[in-house]
Order: structure tokens, then sequence, then C-alpha cells
């Protein structure tokens, strides 16, 4: 049929949301043609934008159906049971996503890598894509030191697609990170004892003053609402406030813990009337971001005059949404960090610096 039609070479490119296969693109050459990277790597993009468009206006899971938002996951469950996981930790790390009620897609697409022939011989497919972030990410369940032809195909999909968002999440990345929700082979671990003091009551006083100086004359002839959130606040919120000089009200928000059962909620909302004002969300440690960008949607809904945020701790090697921090007492590397209001299972919250505990792991029952 092909050589009747005067076709020579066939490009073609499946268009699938997850599991569901809609068609494919296709495009024919009348004359001898040696398909190039570049070719495969348009005609892919097109086909991923045209997956995303027949998926619908919404975002949708990996099978295609429409996520729902957030404190509906029961529904959302339903659909991701119908997505085959590689692994559990994707299964895990979709369970999250789904608390927060963020719209993802499993595998959305394949990006063709450039060989020695600049043929596209080898193909790298992300985990996930989570549109409202533009952001894709991967998961290894491999030792950071193990992974070096993940590291090698990630080089060259950021050198190849210099617009691709793409997050890498290595074995310990993701364990701590599911620790923090109770999950993982972390769930279970006990702290026994400091490791090492990152920084000590001196340097966090000095630190708080400094960052009460500067909010001070930000915010001179204004009145702020600092709000804090949970438990790992009340150190840094007590002392900071003590140390601001300009007139503010204080209040406090709470949202759910992790579940998955249902979907992230505010479990306590602030009192006061937020439209209009300035608003100072006092955080004590960002990582990954996305509880971060959880409240602060909440709050911008009372239409503040303005919404900033203020962090004791960064820890940016966890970051997927890179939400605007204002103000920022200390980066800290990727580790469980104890002290000052914060805890490792309810301990350590009283220590008067911010320390790295000395972790044993308990195998999972």
């Amino acid at each position: 049929i092909a050589k009747k039609a005067g076709i020579t070479s066939i490009l073609g490119v499946p268009v699938a949301c997850g599991e569901e296969t809609y068609g494919a693109i296709r495009v024919y050459f009348k004359e001898p043609y040696s398909v190039t990277n570049q070719d495969t790597s348009f005609v892919v993009t097109l086909a991923h934008l045209a997956a995303l468009a027949l998926c619908g206006v919404e975002a949708r899971s990996g099978n295609g159906a429409v996520q729902k938002a957030a404190g509906e996951p029961a529904e959302a469950s339903k659909q991701r049971s119908t997505v085959h996981f590689a692994h559990e930790s994707e299964a895990e790390f979709a369970h999250i996503l789904d608390f927060y009620g963020i719209d993802w897609i499993y595998e959305p697409r394949s990006f063709p890598l450039e060989n020695k022939s600049e043929h596209a011989s080898e193909m790298f497919t992300p985990d996930f894509y989570i549109p409202s972030l533009d952001l894709y990410v991967e998961l290894t369940t491999m030792k950071q030191n193990l992974v070096t032809g993940k590291n090698r195909k990630l080089r060259q999909l950021k050198a190849l697609y210099p617009e691709i968002k793409i997050s890498l999440l290595y074995k310990n990345d993701y364990d701590r990170l599911l620790a923090k929700y109770g999950a993982g082979p972390l769930a279970q671990s006990r702290a026994h004892g400091i490791r090492r003091v990152l920084f000590s009551a001196s340097e966090i006083d000095k630190r708080v003053r400094q960052l009460a100086e500067k909010m001070s004359a930000d915010y001179a002839e204004r009145r702020p609402i600092l709000v804090g959130v949970q438990r790992g606040f009340l150190c840094f919120m007590a002392d900071l406030m003590r140390q601001i000089t300009v007139p503010l009200d204080l209040d406090f928000m709470a949202i759910s813990h992790y579940s998955q059962e249902e979907g992230v909620r505010v479990t306590k909302d602030i009192d006061m009337q937020a439209k209009d004002r300035h608003v100072i969300l006092v955080e004590d440690i960002v990582d990954t971001g996305i509880t971060l960008n959880y409240m602060l949607k909440h709050l911008r809904a009372k239409e503040p005059a303005s919404l900033a945020v203020c962090a004791l701790l960064d820890r940016r090697a966890r970051r997927l949404v890179d939400e605007k921090l204002d103000y920022v007492g200390f980066e800290v590397p990727d580790e469980f960090v104890v002290g000052y209001g914060l805890d490792f299972h309810e301990e350590y919250r009283n220590l008067p610096f911010i320390a790295v505990p000395e972790i044993k792991e308990f195998p999972q029952k």
C-alpha cells in the first residue's frame, strides 16, 4: 500500500494519555529520508500536546480519567487502581499528589535521546507529569551512586530539551519524603541522639533578629498579620514577634495530616479577616513546597493586600513547587533536622539549637 502511494519513509508517534491511546500522528515521506532526533522530538511534542487536549481541559490521571479536586481522593484512588505502576514507590507518590489535589499523568511521554548518529535510538520516559507545575518527576529506588545511567539520560534530556522542567528524586530523598507522611522504610525509624549541630542557639538568635529588623523596615506604617502553621513554628514565631518593632496581629491555621482515605483540608482556619490586610505566613521549614503551595492558595482566596512567606529553614534539595520565600533563616541540607520547635516523631522539639539526629532504621513489618 505504501509503495502504491509513493511513500518511502514513515515517522509515527502514538497519541496517548497514560494507558489510553487515542490514535497516532504519522508523517509520510515520498523521498528516501533518514529521520533525525529533532524530527522525532517535534512529532513527539505534537503528539503530547494532542494527548493533553484529548484528555480534556482539566488535567487527567494516569488512565485518562479526570482527577478529582482536593478532598475527593476516593474517586482518584479508584482511577489509580487501573494504572499499572512499575514500582510501589510510584503508587505512594501518586497518593501524596492525590492528597493535595494535584493532577498528574503517569508516564506521559517519551523523549528521544540523541546518539552519535543523531538518530533516536534511545528514549527516556519520566514517571510523572504534573500539568499545574509544568513539571516532570522521575523517581528512582536505587541509591544515588548506582544511578549513573539515569543521570546520563537526564543530562542528555536537559541538553536536548532545555525548556523541560524535570526533577529526579533519589532513593534517600524519596525515603525521607515518605517518612514525612508516615510511609516508606523510614516510617518506623527512631532518633538516637544528635549526630551534629547545624545552628547553635546564638546563631539562631542572631538570624531571627536580622529577619525581624528586615520585616520591621518592610512593614513600617503597616500592621501585618503573622500566620503560623501547625506546631513546628512555635519557637520561631515567639522569638520573631518579640523582635519585630511594628504593630502586628497574630493568627494560626492548621491542615490535616496525610491520609490515603481523604484529601488535605484546613482543620483550623485563621480567625481574622485577611481581606486587604498584609499577611505573612510563618513556616518552620519548606522542602517540597507542596504544602506551602496549598496554604498560599487558601490564603490568596481571602484577597489580602499582600502575602509573604517567612521560613526558618529552606530545604531546597527537595523542592518540587518553587514558591517564593520572602524571608529565610537558613538553608539546610537534605537531612532530617530537629530542635527549636522541629521534631522527629514528636521528639527533640525543645532543643535550643537545630541539629541532625542520629537515625536508626527499623525494618517495616
